[in-house]
């Protein structure tokens, strides 16, 4: 045993020193040793796999193609990132009723009902959370009443009639409101409280033929939803609140103006196009308006598909409180006779697009009088400043006598272009009629001039709905008339 020794401490003696001490640990026999060093060069291990996973996807123009996807998006609409640290606010505001013992206590174990409240209810718009939250509490509210009221009667009626009872109040009661959703009064305003409605009564109904303390769990079931609601709508309209309402009119401006952009672009289009082939002997000059052609296709398609966007957005706005210029009474359903309006007239342009591209692309086309060529222009260019001056004057919620002098001008200018058309000697008459699309876009611009004024009347009724406030320009001129009257 000493020889052993003697040798451990000579081989010690001659061991070459290391860098780093050693440590020993003695033990008892029998004890098990944990070495953490493998666990920890493991998790360098995946550290590193994550690292060059990382790398990886840097270097691969599809994740950075989609990161700048998500950067636009946020950067084109900052309030869709406020949103979302919205929604996250709000689930940590109601998770504090399960994590707390003192709010726990008072709920009990349908917190739970809250979190899942804040998560279905919460929405971007304040008139979208406010039409969520209402038709959830209400519904669950007065489904728990129902439900309650069935169950009372129910129990009274012996152990062999309660569960057909249930039975029969669960299949009526489904029915006659599955069948309610197919009005479309209750499908636009109405419909999500219904689903709620279903829900929270076959849950009550049914969960009450076992459960005994039925009333406490159908009050702790209303209190939280109650909860989850009253966080959202806090949230939603306190923190950047987006606004229905402002959206469908702000909406509503820009797309009077991308009209506007349309019927001028169309039109200076068709004639440059036309002067330019005229000019080089009737050979066609290279296509340069790709990108015009593309945008002016755009701007119809924004309008006329805008219809779903204001049906719901109008549906939404009623919801919401007053807030700024929009009363509680604000007309939002005018918004969709202006938007109806303005696809009657987006069809109008649609058609003429297409025919100013089937007569560029055509031949015989170089017979175009000039004349005829800035009476159109004029037009044109009067139909996009009527349609600007709307757009301003709903913009800026207050009238405008700039856009009755604008329809009184664009008015003139159909007048002088119809003159033309008769004035055109007969010799044009038979250059025209090798070239009849001519005719074709100059009566369809005349019907565009129409419908603008159909426009113009609907934004007119708005304007005395909402009563708009009277534009600056008018303030002095009124005074002035004032002045002119007395002697």
């Amino acid at each position: 045993m000493e020889m052993t020794t003697t040798a451990a401490k000579q081989g010690a003696q001659n061991r070459p020193p290391t860098s780093a001490p050693e440590w020993r640990v003695t033990v008892p026999e029998g004890a098990s040793v944990t070495v953490e060093q493998h666990e920890a060069s493991r998790a360098a291990r995946a550290w590193a796999w994550l690292v060059s996973l990382l790398r990886l996807a840097l270097r691969d123009n599809r994740v950075v193609a989609l990161g700048r996807r998500v950067w636009r998006i946020g950067a084109d609409d900052p309030r869709r990132a406020v949103h979302g640290l919205k929604v996250g606010l709000a689930l940590a505001l109601v998770s504090m009723f399960y994590y707390t013992r003192p709010l726990y206590d008072g709920v009990g174990g349908a917190a739970m009902w809250a979190i899942l409240t804040v998560v279905v209810v919460f929405e971007y718009t304040v008139g979208g959370c406010v039409c969520k939250g209402l038709n959830r509490a209400i519904a669950t509210a007065s489904a728990t009443v129902v439900a309650l009221g069935v169950h009372w009667i129910a129990s009274k009626s012996g152990d062999k009639l309660e569960p057909f009872i249930r039975s029969g109040s669960v299949f009526l009661l489904a029915a006659m409101a599955t069948f309610s959703r197919f009005i479309p009064a209750v499908k636009a305003r109405f419909d999500y409280g219904v689903t709620i409605f279903i829900l929270t009564y076959s849950l009550v109904a049914v969960s009450g033929y076992r459960v005994g303390a039925l009333v406490a769990m159908a009050q702790q079931r209303v209190s939280t939803i109650a909860i989850g609601v009253s966080i959202c709508v806090a949230t939603c309209a306190l923190i950047c609140p987006v606004w229905a309402g402002q959206e469908l009119h702000r909406a509503t401006a820009r797309n009077m103006d991308k009209l506007a952009a349309a019927v001028e672009s169309i039109v200076d289009d068709y004639f440059s196009a036309s002067a330019a082939e005229a000019t080089s002997g009737g050979d066609k000059p290279p296509s340069t308006g790709t990108d015009s052609a593309k945008a002016i296709e755009g701007y119809i398609r924004c309008v006329l598909n805008s219809k779903a966007s204001e049906d719901a957005q109008a549906n939404l706005a009623r919801w919401e409180p007053p807030h700024g210029r929009f009363g509680l009474r604000h007309p939002y359903a005018q918004y969709r006779n202006v938007g109806a309006a303005m696809r009657h007239c987006a069809y109008c342009v649609e058609a003429l697009a297409a025919c100013c591209v089937r007569s560029a692309s055509s031949a015989g086309t170089t017979a175009q009088p000039g004349h005829l060529a800035g009476a159109c222009t004029r037009v044109a260019a009067l139909c996009g400043r009527v349609l600007r001056e709307a757009s301003g004057s709903v913009a800026e919620m207050a009238t405008s006598g700039a856009l009755d002098l604008a329809v009184a001008d664009m008015s003139d200018a159909v007048r002088e272009l119809q003159d033309d058309l008769r004035a055109l000697p007969p010799s044009a008459l038979l250059m025209l009629d090798e070239a009849a699309q001519l005719f074709t876009v100059t009566s369809l611009l005349i019907e565009v001039s129409a419908r603008i004024e159909g426009v113009v009347d609907a934004v007119d009724t708005l304007a005395r709905l909402a009563n708009f406030k009277p534009a600056d320009d008018e303030k002095p001129a009124e005074s002035a008339a004032k002045v002119e009257v007395e002697p």
